[in-house]
């Protein structure tokens, strides 16, 4: 089948590649000429465990391809996917589908024959509504069809997710639709993949219900930590008392800096809006939201605490900027409120990450950047490990205090050391949700 897709970044390159691994012919469309330029030497612009192989393979079997000329590919394709940006707009924190709009009006231009418009974006309900009314709008001969079919990739595992996934939504009200979505995925049959088909209303909506209850878990986890350190309890004995329940599950039950991200921040959001617009407000996930806002920038008092509350003039090593491993996504990373926030105390801050650093040096500055983490726990007094990334797991101890300023503490945001290991060395140990010995 021949694809066109609308988008090249996270959603649509990841999902373009993959497309075109089924055996599909899959032109990717974008209007930045720099970035289509960059793909055509094969530079990726974000950082996927796979991604450059998967591209370069199709490339060369000449089943994928890049352009900023949308009219081509989509009057040859039968399935045209919209996979822009729908970020939170300045103000009120509904979702931007400014640019799902603009791509709906240059796509009803192009079409021509049956086609099918999948909304891969993730936007509000009824946004498909108002796809196919500008296209009616623009072209009342066209014959095509919308269908809302919700990515559920998680950054770092993303190819995995769309080659293996737990589901695949399709939100659809015409058989022709249908049947086309049905053989753009037949690849994954085999993997008894189940296809849930419902309206497009309820498509859109499964896509916010599950970041949402998904960001309530971790917000959930969070406060129990919170709870266990004042009672002296494991926040992690107790995730897995509970996740053992399999009406809970043991996912997304890891206490931490709180959540960030490219969806649950902005999804939440919109599904706020959404609800207050409906007269349905939702107020579970208005405290969620709320709650993990202030958790990121409260982790900083940890850190205070550690150093026996006075963070003036005192440094402090950051391990790990972006808001989970294996990804360069700075979008609304614990680290950064962090940082600031320690900043005010005081503080001077150096940072490591290993892929992040670029991406970093873009939203947080007045921090010294470092090239590993040993350099950049030098002189510091407290060593604060913010994301989870695997070389952050055994680092050398003894090497670590050797080259830290005197009682050096180790603040563990994601509680990856055992905390007796780390007091042993002669470290202050502060993790999530550990109950604290002598003070610490």
């Amino acid at each position: 089948m021949r694809v066109a897709m609308i988008g090249t970044g996270y959603v649509g390159l990841v999902s373009g590649a993959c497309f075109a691994d089924f055996g599909h012919h899959v032109t990717c469309v974008d209007k930045d000429a720099g970035k289509i330029a960059a793909l055509r030497r094969g530079e990726m612009p974000i950082f996927e465990p796979g991604l450059d192989d998967l591209v370069a393979a199709n490339v060369k079997a000449e089943r994928l391809d890049f352009t900023t000329d949308l009219k081509g590919p989509v009057a040859q394709a039968e399935a045209v996917f919209i996979a822009v940006g729908t970020p939170s707009r300045r103000g009120d924190g509904h979702a931007d589908l400014s640019f799902v709009y603009d791509a709906a009006h240059e796509i009803a231009a192009a079409l021509d024959g049956f086609t099918v418009v999948v909304t891969k974006s993730t936007v509000p309900v009824g946004t498909g509504d108002e796809v196919e009314r500008i296209i009616r709008e623009v072209r009342p001969d066209a014959d095509f069809a919308v269908v809302s079919n919700p990515e559920f990739l998680r950054e770092g595992a993303a190819i995995r997710d769309f080659k293996l996934p737990d589901r695949i939504v399709v939100g659809a009200d015409d058989a022709r639709a249908e049947k086309v979505m049905a053989a753009l995925y037949r690849p994954l049959y085999l993997n008894r993949s189940p296809i849930v088909a419902t309206g497009r209303r309820t498509a859109e909506l499964i896509k916010y219900a599950a970041n949402a209850f998904l960001a309530t878990k971790i917000t959930f986890i969070n406060e129990i930590a919170d709870l266990c350190e004042r009672v002296g309890a494991d926040v992690q004995e107790v995730a897995r008392g509970i996740g053992l329940d399999n009406r809970i599950g043991a996912k997304f039950l890891h206490a931490g800096p709180g959540y960030g991200g490219s969806c649950f921040p902005k999804d939440t959001l919109a599904l706020i809006k959404t609800g207050q617009d409906h007269e349905a407000p939702l107020r579970i996930v208005e405290t969620v939201a709320a709650v993990n806002d202030t958790r990121k920038r409260a982790m900083a008092r940890k850190v205070s605490a550690a150093l026996g509350g006075n963070m003036r003039g005192k440094t402090v090593a950051i391990l790990g900027l972006t808001f989970k491993p294996n990804t360069d996504d700075m979008r609304d990373a614990p680290s950064i409120p962090l940082i600031t926030a320690l900043h005010d105390m005081g503080a001077h801050v150096r940072a490591y990450d290993p892929i992040g650093m670029d991406a970093a040096k873009k939203v947080v500055t007045d921090v010294t950047y470092c090239d590993g983490p040993y350099e950049c726990a030098k002189g510091a007094n407290a060593l604060v490990i913010v994301t989870e990334w695997e070389s952050f797991r055994a680092l050398d101890l003894d090497r670590l205090k050797s080259v830290m300023a005197d009682h050096p503490a180790v603040v563990d945001l994601r509680n990856i050391y055992p905390p007796e290991e780390l007091r042993q060395r002669g470290f202050i140990y502060e993790g999530v949700g550990r109950a604290r010995v002598n003070g610490h």
